[in-house]
């Protein structure tokens, strides 16, 4: 299986290469590479218990994938905005394609230094990747570029001591190089923005994206040491709890947002989710869904009280809430995407908030999340946190967060690039429901090393093509420019990956077909 998956990330990086073809996807390649030994390194690892932290049993360390996805993106937004002559968003993508080539580098060599005895090819092959990589990076970055990413790489290792030593079989090392490198850059990006504020200058709904993520982390982090100190459960800790997070969020955030949109947030964020008619009627529709989501939840614990304790729900039950996210998130694509991007941006911050409630048991609701959620547990989430509702809002937002708007005069990117922010729908909402529904209930013949079935693979592929030609029908921005070879190809791949690949799939498919749909 992790053979298979490997060679199905190679192939990505083989076609990106082959569209892109400069140093920096030549550097993708030879990072790939030596990933790929480096991944064999960190299993053992975690099979023998050596690998320093605590990593998510029953997966892989995911090395391979979770390292060619920062580089890539960062590819294929350097040349989508070359194509469209936008200088300074091409130098954004060679800075994002640096930075992860040297956070996965980062792990490698990390992975290298603990195993014992010394692997000595894997040795060779991680120092001639470096030394190609930290090459073109030396010809192709300014100083002020290098400074960048040698600001992230620290912010990642500081990250990464904090929280893989807080949480615990949360992450396995690929999704810990996807998620704090990530949160990594959003924080040097913000900090970067705020000491070069220029009035005019950026667009607000970034800024708050920026700020909601590294405003949720600082809090999470804060409560995180606080209550190692304190019992968490009281009613008194639980009245410090919300009183620190006013006092965090009226003292420190929202300032911190007025200094870059430089008009009073609240205001903002009234005026813009209630502009127009459309996002009136868009906001009333998402409440709506949002209401029928706790209903299946309280169904389903009433329906566990009446059965049996044990009693857990099935992989169908728990795709209902696919089915509802993809109800949620295609009107908001076809009509309004800057209110998706901003409502998406709430939602995520109030899914980490409520995660911090039922992780600390703040009362009064904090016991009763536990409860409630437990029932929705699957082998994923055995750490202390539960994080497959956050990597599922993720997996549907990226795409949205991440399309290089700016370089898209008309709104949207020629070719298959027109599908780039419907690729959530399609991986996940789509194709990864699709796959378990079909698979669970008529699958029969499962793909050798896995327990996913040929049938429900198929059937996601399918799913997920007719899923593009309803959006060409309904989505007049949608112009696929005779580019449907590459968008079969495209889903095939991220589809056998789903089937392959024991990652938190919600993060990572999203992510993948992106970096496909863009090149």
């Amino acid at each position: 299986a992790v053979l298979v998956e490997s060679l199905l990330v190679f192939v990505m990086v083989l076609l990106v290469h082959a569209a892109v073809w400069d140093r920096f996807s030549w550097c993708t390649v030879a990072l790939a590479v030596q990933a790929f030994y480096v991944q064999f390194k960190w299993d053992r690892l975690l099979q023998l218990g050596g690998a320093v932290f605590q990593f998510r049993g029953a997966a892989n360390s995911g090395l391979l994938p979770a390292s060619m996805v920062i580089p890539l993106l960062g590819v294929v937004m350097k040349e989508r905005c070359r194509a469209a002559g936008i200088v300074y968003f091409e130098r954004f993508g060679v800075v994002v394609a640096s930075t992860g080539m040297l956070l996965a580098l980062f792990l490698s060599v990390l992975a290298v230094g603990i195993t014992k005895p010394v692997p000595t090819n894997t040795c060779i092959l991680t120092g001639i990747a470096g030394s190609i990589i930290i090459y073109t990076m030396k010809h192709s970055l300014t100083v002020s570029e290098v400074i960048e990413v040698l600001e992230v790489l620290l912010i990642f290792v500081y990250l990464s001591m904090i929280l893989l030593y807080l949480l615990p079989r949360c992450f396995t090392p690929g999704e810990a190089l996807l998620v704090l490198g990530g949160v990594s850059f959003v924080l040097n990006q913000l900090i970067k923005r705020s000491l070069n504020v220029i009035e005019g200058r950026g667009d607000p709904i970034d800024f708050f994206l920026l700020v909601a993520v590294v405003g949720v982390v600082l809090l999470g982090l804060f409560f995180t040491v606080l209550f190692i100190f304190l019992d968490s459960g009281t009613w008194i800790s639980s009245m410090f709890f919300h009183m620190m997070t006013a006092v965090l969020g009226l003292g420190v955030i929202m300032p911190w947002l007025y200094r870059l949109i430089q008009r009073n947030p609240l205001f903002w964020l009234l005026q813009f989710l209630f502009q127009t008619q459309t996002r009136l009627y868009l906001l009333v529709y998402w409440t709506f869904l949002a209401a029928s989501a706790c209903g299946v939840v309280f169904y389903q614990n009433a329906k566990r009280s009446s059965e049996s304790k044990k009693h857990q729900a099935s992989t169908i039950t728990r795709k209902y809430f696919h089915f509802i996210v993809v109800a949620t998130y295609v009107p908001g694509l076809i009509y309004d995407r800057q209110l998706l991007y901003v409502a998406a941006v709430l939602c995520l911050a109030v899914f980490i908030f409520l995660e911090y409630v039922r992780y600390f048991r703040i009362k009064p609701f904090g016991q009763t999340l536990r409860h409630l959620l437990s029932l929705f547990l699957d082998e994923r989430d055995s750490g202390p946190l539960i994080l497959t509702h956050i990597y599922l809002l993720l997996g549907m937002s990226l795409p949205v967060w991440l399309f290089p708007r700016s370089c898209a005069p008309k709104g949207t990117l020629p070719g298959a690039g027109a599908l780039v922010p419907y690729s959530g729908v399609l991986a996940v909402g789509v194709g990864d429901t699709i796959a378990s529904v079909f698979g669970s209930t008529m699958g029969e013949i499962k793909w050798p090393g896995t327990k996913k079935t040929f049938e429900g693979t198929m059937t996601a592929i399918f799913a997920q093509i007719i899923a593009v030609a309803l959006i060409l029908i309904f989505d007049s921005s949608v112009n696929l420019n005779s580019s449907y070879a590459w968008i079969l190809a495209s889903v095939s791949l991220v589809s056998l990956l789903e089937a392959y690949t024991t990652q938190i799939d919600n993060l990572l498919l999203p992510l993948y077909l992106q970096i496909m749909l863009m090149a």
